[in-house]
Parts: structure tokens; sequence; C-alpha cells
């Protein structure tokens, strides 16, 4: 009884550890979404990427959070469910402003994960092309979310000069009403996403996500029996599988078409224990079960596409 009790609080304690830094950057997500419209800023930011928020007809208020979601994905969203909050958006624009909210992470990782990472470890020609496959599968997102805006929203529903405040309010004017204004939003996102960390967490301390990541694809794609260790690897930690696949390219063991393949294989295994892990919990907190997980399919089910497609050339010219 000692023994479980312990295990509980041992999780509940990583679960604080692990959530209050993405709920601190949520809070000032949905603090600096409320800041910007009680202080009639919005409009003003939203200049900056207008222009490619139009392509989906997207509303100009997408325009202010992909501006901050080039610093922040996490904190993006969170002025999205503000927006949302107070009736400014509808779920289908929700939907897409969120996924084309995620498209500056792809940019940031070539410059944080691509080059320093990847590439050294790789070498230059499977480095190259597992960097370009990234970059496909977030201009494939973007191109599918112009699309999908173009067919599914106006050109332009509202205006928001219109819906923002006639007046400047001064400054402690507008973070009093923001902290009033956000607090039941921020309890309601802080507690299903404290709740979805801690079943994420347990299902990983009882082994779950392990059993997922040793299921027995690999043997259906005639890869060497060396690479099984760098592709199960690679699920669990992307990073440490890289840099087991690199020495094997190096000496030989395997050729660069066939880390290729083996890094599609374990992307495909590695993206939805992703899924489950991060994205799952952040976005139905933020967004709600429903919507939430229609992103996270979303956004998931393109990457393993495009990685699936790629795997079937590879296997084709191997």
């Amino acid at each position: 009884m000692l023994r479980i009790q312990y295990e509980m609080l041992n999780l509940l304690l990583s679960t604080i550890d692990f959530a209050i830094p993405v709920l601190i950057t949520i809070f000032f997500g949905l603090f600096f979404a409320g800041l910007i419209v009680e202080m009639g800023l919005l409009y003003r930011v939203s200049h900056l990427s207008r222009p490619l928020v139009s392509l989906a007809h997207l509303p100009e208020i997408a325009a202010s959070s992909f501006v901050v979601s080039l610093g922040s994905t996490v904190a993006a969203n969170g002025m999205i469910a503000r927006f949302r909050n107070d009736n400014f958006m509808e779920s289908k624009e929700v939907f897409l402003c969120a996924s084309i909210n995620g498209i500056p992470a792809y940019i940031r990782e070539i410059f944080t994960y691509q080059i320093p990472i990847v590439l050294p470890t790789l070498g230059l020609v499977a480095g190259s092309i597992y960097a370009s496959i990234f970059m496909v599968t977030a201009l494939l997102k973007f191109s599918l979310v112009i699309l999908l805006g173009r067919l599914l929203l106006k050109e332009r529903s509202y205006r928001l000069e219109e819906q923002s405040p006639q007046r400047m309010l001064p400054f402690r004017d507008a973070i009093r009403n923001v902290l009033k204004s956000q607090i039941k939003l921020f309890s309601r996102i802080a507690t299903i996403y404290l709740v979805m960390t801690f079943i994420v967490f347990a299902l990983r301390d009882i082994g779950v996500f392990e059993q997922l990541s040793q299921l027995p694809v690999a043997n259906l794609f005639s890869i060497p029996p060396q690479s099984i260790i760098p592709m199960t690897t690679y699920v669990a930690s992307p990073v440490m599988g890289l840099s087991m696949l690199g020495p094997m390219i190096s000496n030989g063991s395997i050729t660069n078409l066939q880390a290729l393949v083996i890094l599609m294989l374990g992307s495909m295994l590695m993206l939805p224990l992703f899924a489950l892990r991060s994205l799952v919990p952040n976005y139905t907190a933020i967004f709600g079960p429903r919507l939430g997980l229609s992103v996270v399919v979303f956004s998931t089910g393109l990457s393993m596409l495009v990685r699936l497609a790629f795997l079937m050339t590879f296997l084709r010219l191997a």
C-alpha cells in the first residue's frame, strides 16, 4: 500500500513538474491575447502576417496568433482559445488557425534540430534528404490549410476593426480586465491539461508506449537485422536513434537508402506516440476534446502519410 502511494506521489510530482512550464506559457498566451484586444492593438499586429493568412481566407485575428506562433505554438494556441472563448471565431476557423500555427515549428526546428543535429549525425546525403522530407511536410500542411480555408470559409467573414475596442484602455485597466476575464478559461484548460498529462505519464510508467514501440513492423520491410535497435531507439528518442544510425552509415553497415527507410519506419511509429504523449494533452486542454483531437489527428495523420509516401519510394529504389 505504501509503495502504491509512493508511486502515485512520484507520478503526481512528475506531472506537475512537466505541466507547470507549459501552463505558464498558455497563461501568458491567453494574457497577451486579452491584452492586445483590450488595448486595441490586435489590428496593428495582424498587419505583419495578414497576406499569409488571407490566402486561406482566415480572419485577421489569425494573423496576430501566427506572429506569436513564430516564438511559441502553445502561446499562439492559447490566444486562439481566448478569441474563441470571446466568440470572435468559429470552430472551423479555430481548426485551421491551430493547424497553421504549428507550421512555424518546422522553421524553428531547421535551426535547432535539422542543421545542428541531423546533418552532422547522418551525413550530408541522408541528412539533407531527411531534412527535406521534414520541410515537404510543412509545405503540404500549409497548402492543405490554404485549400481548406478557401473551400470552407468566406473571403472575409467579418471585419476585425469593428470588433476592436473603440478607444485604447489605460494599461492598468486593460490588465485588470484581462485577468478577470481569463481566470475561468485558464482554470478549465489547466485542469484538463493536468489530468491528461497524468494519464499519459501513468500509461508510460506501466510500459504501454514501450510495448507499442516494439510492434514487429520492421520485419515486414526487409531491413538489416542490426537496424532494429536504432529504429526502436528512434521511437523513444529520435536523437539517440540518429546517433546510432550515423556510425552505421559511416562504416558501411547500412546504406543511405536503408537509413532513410529505417528513419521513415521509426517516424511512423514515433509520431502517434509523440501525439499521445505531448500533442493530445496540449490541444485537448486548450481547445477541448473534439476540436483538439481533430487538430492532432490532422497534423499527425498528414505527417505519417508523407513519411509513408517516401517510405514506399525508398523501398522501390532499394
